[in-house]
């Protein structure tokens, strides 16, 4: 019976998604999904019947919707109902928890990296440094952090009561805070300010911008439009947009973020195999131009960042500077399942840059093959793995909320470090003429209006609801210390 009304609903559901053409096609196609089916539902049912030990119905069904979308390629998965959670807060740039960025140290205790500027725990007293010894009088010792961040998140307007071992204490002090609805900034400066906003200017008195990007989520254009008009108003000359790391997010954001600073273009475009073909276009209201400008990339920026990059270097409007980015150039749907209690995060298109190649590294690539996006010439930097790690330090020491301020360090970012070699010879006008309002030629034929802006729309398909995503959070921050911290 288990088996009948499983490939009954699979029949019928076929009917309804379209899938019959002419009479003949259409048996055939059913008789084939009818013994897939077959084979499928048997199998299923001699795990449920015969297996040595009883397994979950709910287990076995998504471990097959995992092997499933496995197959197809590395980024389309299933998000299951404990996992979809996490997705969303990440997506949609917030949470409910404590306000602070947490890990391990090297007893394997819960420290706070850094807590968030104004959060709950900032305003209880909790600084970089400080260990989390209990949560509601319960030791950590031996917590793990997805245990710490489960017990640390929850319900905003309800209390969780700390135990925190201040730097340089002895006794634990007993804190009360009162969990609220934590908004992640995706748009960063170099350093915090002491009233604990982030400092945008690089260099004041070359008013020299630098804004980084960490990833494209539902509020990042706002975020840079606010950025970028306070350095306008404080008289910037040129900008550094860091794009590194960054492993991506929305296609509207990036589209969107490309826009800010291209006023006329092509964007980005879109195919599809049952996708209708999209392109985007740049228009110019509301650009922020007349200044020279560097994007900082590198091998583990992907996705939405190599749309921007890619917009930006075939524009004329920035150099890139840095190593090759990732090459991750498909688009993912996320389509709601059970009435959005769980997810597929499904490839269903890929894009292509300005100028019409090719951004996917696809399996086999050549380091000759077109691929991700190449700094310009004489702007490659490439950074060993053990120097990469020193920067991870470095940065990860600039971005803690300190009353005093950044640490003093000796590390040396040969990559900003070469981003400002070619901003100070434009700004001294001694550097050679990019003609940074230039566009690569187009045939007049294939030119199209440009689109309307709209401030970060979700697109959706045609059956489901769903996010249109360029983005993998999770292959970024292997080897890194990113892996081991996590915000509660």
């Amino acid at each position: 019976m288990l088996r009948a009304r499983f490939i009954v609903a699979i029949l019928a559901a076929s009917v309804c998604l379209g899938w019959t053409t002419s009479p003949v096609r259409a048996a055939s196609q059913e008789e084939e999904l009818y013994e897939s089916m077959r084979l499928l539902i048997d199998s299923f049912d001699q795990i449920d019947r015969f297996y040595v030990k009883d397994v979950s119905k709910r287990e076995l069904v998504e471990a097959a919707l995992r092997g499933m979308l496995e197959r197809l390629d590395p980024y389309s998965n299933y998000i299951s109902p404990d996992d979809l959670s996490r997705f969303n807060s990440q997506v949609e740039q917030e949470f409910s928890g404590v306000g602070i960025q947490v890990g391990l140290d090297p007893q394997n205790r819960l420290l706070v990296q850094t807590p968030f500027p104004g959060g709950p725990a900032y305003k209880a007293g909790i600084r970089a440094g400080d260990l989390i010894m209990q949560i509601e009088g319960e030791s950590t010792q031996g917590y793990d952090l997805p245990m710490a961040v489960k017990r640390l998140k929850g319900k905003a307007g309800v209390a969780v009561k700390l135990g925190i071992l201040h730097v340089g204490g002895t006794a634990i002090e007993e804190l009360t805070v009162m969990r609220e609805v934590i908004h992640v900034t995706s748009v960063l400066g170099d350093r915090y300010k002491p009233d604990g906003t982030w400092e945008y200017m690089l260099n004041a008195e070359k008013k020299i911008g630098y804004v980084r990007v960490s990833s494209f989520g539902r509020d990042t254009v706002k975020e840079l439009k606010e950025a970028l008009t306070s350095l306008k108003t404080a008289g910037m000359k040129a900008l550094i947009l860091d794009l590194r790391f960054n492993p991506g997010g929305l296609l509207s954001a990036a589209t969107e973020v490309s826009d800010l600073f291209v006023e006329e273009g092509k964007i980005v475009s879109t195919k599809g195999r049952n996708t209708e073909e999209r392109e985007w276009k740049a228009q110019k209201p509301d650009t922020f131009s007349g200044f020279p400008m560097v994007v900082l990339v590198n091998g583990h920026s992907a996705s939405a960042s190599e749309i921007v990059s890619a917009c930006l270097q075939d524009n004329k409007r920035a150099v890139i500077v840095g190593d090759r980015t990732f090459g991750k150039g498909s688009v993912q749907n996320v389509i709601e399942m059970e009435q959005g209690k769980s997810a597929l995060k499904l490839t269903t298109a890929s894009y292509h840059r300005p100028n019409g190649k090719n951004i996917h590294r696809f399996p086999g690539a050549k380091d000759t093959d077109d691929w991700g996006v190449m700094p310009d010439e004489g702007y490659r930097i490439v950074l060993p793995f053990e120097e990469l790690k020193k920067y991870d330090d470095y940065r990860h020491a600039r971005d803690v909320l300190s009353d005093k301020g950044p640490p003093e360090s000796d590390f040396v970012d040969r990559q900003m470090q070469k981003a400002l070699e070619y901003i100070d010879a434009q700004l001294s006008g001694k550097g050679e003429e990019k003609a940074p309002d230039q566009k690569p030629e187009e045939k007049k034929s294939e030119e199209k209006k440009p689109e309307e802006k709209k401030a970060a729309q979700i697109e959706r398909s045609s059956r489901n609801a769903g996010y249109v995503l360029l983005f993998e959070y999770e292959f970024i921050l292997k080897s890194l210390r990113m892996l081991n911290s996590r915000s509660a």
